[in-house]
């Protein structure tokens, strides 16, 4: 399935290919406070429909994820990583979709302060 999304303000838009089967909640400093939803994908299914010079980009701790955010309106709508296979992936806020029942979606909670 195709989803679409955004930040706030559309300066950072995406499409992105797959199913959401579930989405993680993470408690390290950064992810509890923006209260992101992730869903992982294959990076190749993320596509940008607005250009890069829109994405600001912030790391931390062990710098191995890029946490990418609009400057305008501060949303997070995805991160950039590598799984523990070294496959380039994609974090996707699932709040940043558009049309999608979060109802729905089970939630895994990832202990991200012990990590």
């Amino acid at each position: 399935m195709k989803y679409t999304g955004s930040c706030h303000c559309g300066n950072i838009a995406f499409e992105v290919d797959g199913e959401v089967k579930g989405a993680m909640a993470c408690n390290c400093s950064l992810c509890q406070r923006k209260g992101a939803l992730m869903w992982f994908v294959p990076r190749v299914e993320l596509k940008l429909l607005t250009p890069e010079s829109a994405i600001h980009t912030y790391t931390f701790n062990k710098h191995v994820i890029k946490h990418h955010f609009c400057a305008t309106c501060g949303i997070h709508p995805y991160g950039e990583g590598v799984d523990p296979n070294g496959n380039a992936i994609a974090a996707i806020n699932i709040r940043c979709i558009e049309d999608i029942d979060l109802e729905s979606i089970q939630v895994q909670h990832y202990d991200g302060r012990s990590a």
